[in-house]
């Protein structure tokens, strides 16, 4: 089965949600004519995917689509988000081609529900709160809640969440590497009774010596996301030791196959894996679902934004049920996006 086109899509904010990146779309087409889908976001200008769909035509065109691993080595999908969607776009055509769920190709399905952490919008604390109370009503009890840069409004964003949905909660804190070292490590100080599962990538330096130097020196359990961008990344963070979580996204990583490595490498090390979703169309968060479901060592929760589930492009949604995602059923991702609604924009 033999690649015959490939477009890309870039999809801007919607819902009046302004999204931070926007998302790309890649069509993969094989002959006969069947089509599989990947989304990542990037952090391209509008003239961008024409050019880059000239690039990659004649570099994909004629080769078969069962050939992942080396079409991953090829220089045009170098840049890790677009390596990933095209990667996962092509498991999704194979999938379809042999009516089976993406998961099923991974290696069957472990699970049939996967546990997904909900990314709080960020705002005024009190705002916050109603939105982690609201969430947390519809089943959603795993959160992360978005450092503002401003440590006191951090303190207060979590108290008044305490006070509002109680204890239940299970809630991460994303620095989104904001702070300089001893401004975090005085966070910490004032977090230590906030009953946070972890404090991921609190540092302005992405650098994982530094985070677990820090990890030694304060009672918060640290984690790393954004440091994670290959897999030599995620063994020089199991050698450290000190740090005990990890979040992987695959569209950091360059894609499905790369996730599953860097997950079995911390798990052999005991460090808690979980993945992530850096996109907002709902296609990535499906990827994300089937790798999980097919891998036993991604049990704790996995990171998503809210928006992505509610998401008008997909053509049908995720069933997430008391902040479970049931694995879709179909055949490849499960889910498509609406060609009309893409071409409309």
């Amino acid at each position: 089965m033999k690649i015959s086109d490939i477009e890309l899509f870039l999809i801007e904010g919607s819902n009046g949600k302004p999204e931070a990146r926007p998302s790309l779309l890649v069509r993969l087409t094989a002959s006969p004519r069947i089509e599989g889908w990947g989304e990542a976001a990037v952090s391209w200008r509008e003239d961008e995917p024409a050019a880059r769909r000239g690039a990659l035509l004649p570099a994909l065109v004629g080769r078969s689509v069962f050939d992942v691993e080396e079409l991953l080595t090829l220089d045009e999908l170098r840049e890790p988000a677009l390596r990933s969607a095209v990667e996962t776009a092509a498991l999704d055509l194979m999938a379809r081609a042999v009516g089976q769920p993406l998961c099923n190709l991974l290696g069957g399905s472990f699970r049939r529900r996967v546990p997904l952490t909900i990314r709080i919008p960020p705002g005024p604390p009190s705002r916050v709160a109603q939105w982690s109370r609201e969430l947390a009503g519809q089943g959603y009890h795993a959160q992360i809640i978005s450092a503002s840069g401003r440590p006191e409004e951090d303190v207060r964003t979590l108290e008044a969440i305490r006070q509002s949905a109680g204890d239940l909660i299970q809630l991460r804190l994303d620095g989104q590497a904001r702070y300089d070292l001893q401004t975090a490590r005085d966070l910490c100080a004032d977090l230590e009774y906030a009953q946070l599962e972890c404090f991921f990538d609190p540092l302005l330096l992405v650098e994982l010596h530094e985070l677990a130097a820090m990890a030694r020196q304060v009672n918060v359990p640290l984690g790393a996301c954004r440091m994670l961008r290959t897999l030599a990344d995620v063994f020089l963070l199991a050698r450290l030791g000190s740090i005990p979580m990890a979040i992987v996204d695959p569209q950091h990583v360059g894609g499905l196959t790369v996730a599953r490595k860097c997950a079995a490498v911390a798990e052999a090390a005991g460090v808690s894996v979980s993945l992530g979703c850096s996109s907002y169309l709902g296609l990535g968060v499906a990827a994300m679902v089937h790798l999980a479901a097919a891998t036993p060592s991604l049990k704790t929760a996995h990171a998503c934004h809210y928006h992505s589930l509610n998401h008008e492009l997909p053509r049908d949604s995720l069933e997430v049920v008391d902040g479970m995602a049931a694995v879709p059923q179909g055949p490849g991702l499960g889910i498509g996006p609406d060609r009309a609604m893409i071409t409309d924009r």
